[in-house]
């Protein structure tokens, strides 16, 4: 099994799609069937998952998934990308606790993890709506991984 898509939940879905769009992201589909169902698919540059959201969709309220890993191999390079292409990145932060960052932005600590410690550098920004992403810097894999 992989996971191949997950469904965001927007208020404005033209919006959205302007707002992804302009990150970068591949348009895959923009499928309407009729005023209350339409479904717009967008892929990350080099992600084998997709974001959809529409109309119709999903009964999530607008800007409640947080929590959506971008994961990249250079932090700086990825948080001045999004920054020229419209976003608002949070500084690269590492987590107190030195493993996984908290829910919001409890136990943040500023600048990258010592070292560059691989998984322990994270930015987050969100769309318009208020769905949550954060960047995680990964430069060597975990074994298995």
């Amino acid at each position: 099994m992989r996971l191949e898509v997950v469904v965001i939940p927007v208020a404005d879905v033209d919006r959205a799609k302007g707002f992804y769009k302009a990150l970068g992201w591949r348009e895959d589909a923009d499928y309407a069937a009729d005023p209350d169902f339409r479904v717009v698919q967008l892929t990350p540059p080099g992600s084998a998952c997709s974001v959809i959201f529409g109309t119709g969709i999903t009964s999530a309220a607008p800007g409640s998934t947080q929590g959506l890993q971008l994961v990249v191999p250079d932090i700086e390079g990825a948080r001045t990308d999004l920054i020229d292409h419209g976003a608002d990145v949070s500084e690269v932060f590492h987590d107190t606790g030195g493993v996984f960052h908290h829910a919001g932005t409890q136990g943040r600590v500023p600048g990258p993890a010592p070292d560059h410690t691989s998984y322990g550098s994270f930015a987050s920004f969100s769309d318009p709506d208020g769905n949550g992403w954060v960047l995680q810097e990964i430069t060597t894999r975990l074994p298995g991984r």
